[in-house]
């Protein structure tokens, strides 16, 4: 109990006072933060060593239907995977970067099942929902984030389900790893960060939220949501979008969508019921790293940091007392 509310509370003197709430006994907030950081710091070297039996070479021997990780909840019908960073302040360090994966269960159900709102582009699209999330997040490089989110990837499942996709911003490290880890999974860059990168553009060439920038945008997104991509990159090309005083988002813009075609077939995608927004892994830096763990002061030490980054995903995740009881047998 004291290392599941040192993970919950925004701090472990909070955390001591609801346990001797609960319990009827007394506790200091230091003794919490011992509690649950040595938990941590357990449940982190496990899945360190979990991920490099997972990227392991194959054995000879090895059947192709052994299992290298056991699996949790797994997913049988359709899956997402979502990849991405959240900053998080490092005692003598600065601001580091934080990279999550959220592995989702992707439900689709027919356009009837929309709930009444005003009309959109998606009305006639059916309803897709993500649950039934977990997560791996740490201090990691690019290619140490590739192993976690390939094990995650086995934890899951995603090795023997039968649709799969991957929802992300359109970094390149992201991209890459994906693309190693789950070759042929369709990769889908967010709407939401489509839609920003017309935005900064209409913004800069047309005035900050006109008129003729909202006309523009719109003319833009009816062409991207059809599969249009080409006309969109065509339309770029032919502005003047090197300007000094304007930013790299808006300098970037034509380059952003001519690089990322095949990943913004939304007319394709959406006929698949694959989703086309990354939300549940943006939801995550806040739920699952940020709450807890940016908080006002001096920041963590990376150990510490570390540490409380594999609790809470294993919190998260829902999988707090599985992970408990697994280390206490090992």
């Amino acid at each position: 109990m004291a290392t599941r509310l040192g993970l919950q509370a925004k701090s472990f003197d909070l955390a001591a006072a609801g346990f001797s709430d609960a319990v009827g006994r007394g506790i200091s907030g230091d003794s919490v933060a011992r509690l649950t950081e040595d938990w941590g710091r357990r449940v982190s070297e496990a899945r360190t060593t979990e991920a490099a039996r997972a990227n392991q070479s194959g054995r000879r021997g090895e059947r192709l239907a052994q299992r290298r990780l056991t699996e949790v909840a797994p997913i049988t019908t359709q899956a997402n995977i979502s990849t991405d960073g959240a900053m998080l302040l490092v005692r003598a360090e600065g601001w580091k970067e934080v990279k999550i994966v959220a592995i989702s269960e992707v439900r689709a159900q027919p356009a009837s099942a929309r709930p009444a709102a005003q009309p959109s582009r998606r009305d006639a699209d059916p309803l897709v929902t993500l649950s039934r999330h977990s997560y791996q997040a740490g201090l990691w490089d690019a290619d140490t984030m590739a192993l976690h989110q390939y094990a995650e990837g086995l934890r899951r499942g995603l090795d023997y389900c039968p649709k799969r996709s991957s929802v992300n911003d359109g970094a390149l490290w992201i991209k890459r790893i994906t693309d190693t880890n789950f070759p042929g999974v369709p990769q889908i860059v967010d709407w939401a960060h489509a839609t920003e990168h017309l935005w900064g553009v209409a913004n800069a060439v047309h005035g900050e939220q006109t008129a003729a920038a909202q006309q523009w945008v719109e003319a833009q997104l009816d062409q991207l949501w059809n599969g249009q991509v080409a006309h969109v990159v065509e339309t770029l090309d032919q502005l003047d979008l090197q300007q000094p005083r304007w930013p790299a988002l808006v300098h970037e813009a034509p380059n952003y969508f001519r690089s990322n075609q095949e990943r913004m077939r939304y007319h394709h995608f959406r006929a698949q019921s694959y989703p086309i927004g990354s939300g549940t892994v943006e939801s995550a830096a806040n739920t699952v790293v940020h709450h807890r763990l940016r908080r006002p002061g001096r920041g963590w030490t990376r150990n510490h940091g570390q540490a409380m980054l594999a609790g809470l995903c294993e919190l998260h995740s829902g999988r707090f007392e599985h992970a408990w009881h697994h280390l206490a047998n090992n």
